[in-house]
């Protein structure tokens, strides 16, 4: 048997490298850079997918990811059609869950894996719809004043405060957290690498 393959993950996120660790994964972290706010699509999905792949690439093509797989992520909510990243400031992060509350959104994380010993690379999008409670207007003024809403996708995550303000999820609840690794197996499997294969 030859050595595990090294894996990369191209993403700042505490939350995607702590689901790949509890996983048996142990990637090293190479954060793209990437300007996420100068990249388009037609819809929320595409727009997850095309960030993730762009993260990918771009810390594929650097000397130091040899060889190893790389996985990138970018995940987006839609809500009304309309696909919501990081908050840009706290004005907003409180404005977007003054709308949110009561409803349903689809949190949309797109997924790219680069094998840089092939070049070949798959990407795909998981989408977990999220169903939101009615967290007071003083509860959303001390959540956003928490700085948490503005490090995250759609201004909340389920593996932090702004938990007990989500009633319910279907999908995949990693997801939501930002990877989802039954996704992740089915790509890494395109690849022809068994996720087991890089269990550390």
């Amino acid at each position: 048997m030859t050595d595990a393959r090294r894996l990369v993950l191209a993403s700042a996120s505490p939350a995607r490298l702590n689901l790949l660790r509890q996983a048996g994964l142990a990637p090293e972290v190479i954060v793209s850079g990437v300007d996420e706010d100068a990249l388009t699509a037609a819809t929320p999905g595409e727009l997850a997918r095309v960030l993730a792949e762009a993260k990918a690439a771009v810390v594929a093509a650097r000397p130091e990811a040899a060889g190893a797989l790389v996985i990138g992520c970018d995940s987006v909510l839609e809500l009304d059609g309309e696909a919501l990243g990081k908050p840009a400031d706290a004005e907003e992060a409180t404005a977007r869950w003054k709308s949110m509350r009561g409803r349903a959104g689809v949190l949309r994380t797109g997924h790219s894996v680069v094998d840089t010993a092939t070049g070949r690379h798959v990407s795909a999008t998981a989408s977990t719809t999220v169903r939101f409670g009615e967290p007071t207007d003083a509860e959303i003024t001390a959540y956003v004043a928490s700085g948490e809403p503005l490090h995250v996708a759609g201004a909340f995550t389920l593996d932090g405060r702004s938990a007990p303000f989500v009633e319910g999820i279907e999908g995949d609840h990693g997801n939501v957290i930002g990877l989802s690794l039954p996704l992740l197996r089915r790509l890494l499997g395109e690849l022809g690498v068994s996720i087991t294969d890089l269990w550390a």
